[in-house]
């Protein structure tokens, strides 16, 4: 089964000045972690440690197994 994870941003402020959201679809956390760095892999990789958590505490709703897994959309600032 596959996910629809809503991923608070885990960058703290001031490098992220307000935050975000990353939509995921993901098997399950790992494999969402994964797909979170490979988007995010320019930017902040000292952080990475806290995505794990945001992807923990992500709202996760089920889809079909059909779907790819992928970061579907990103809204950061």
């Amino acid at each position: 089964m596959k996910f629809l994870y809503l991923v608070n941003y885990w960058v703290p402020f001031p490098s992220s000045e307000y935050g975000g959201v990353v939509c995921v679809i993901a098997e399950h956390d790992d494999e969402c972690y994964d797909l979170v760095v490979r988007w995010d892999n320019e930017y902040y990789p000292e952080y990475y440690p806290l995505a794990m958590e945001s992807i923990q505490k992500a709202p996760k709703f089920p889809l079909a197994d059909e779907e790819e897994s992928r970061v579907v959309d990103a809204f950061t600032t």
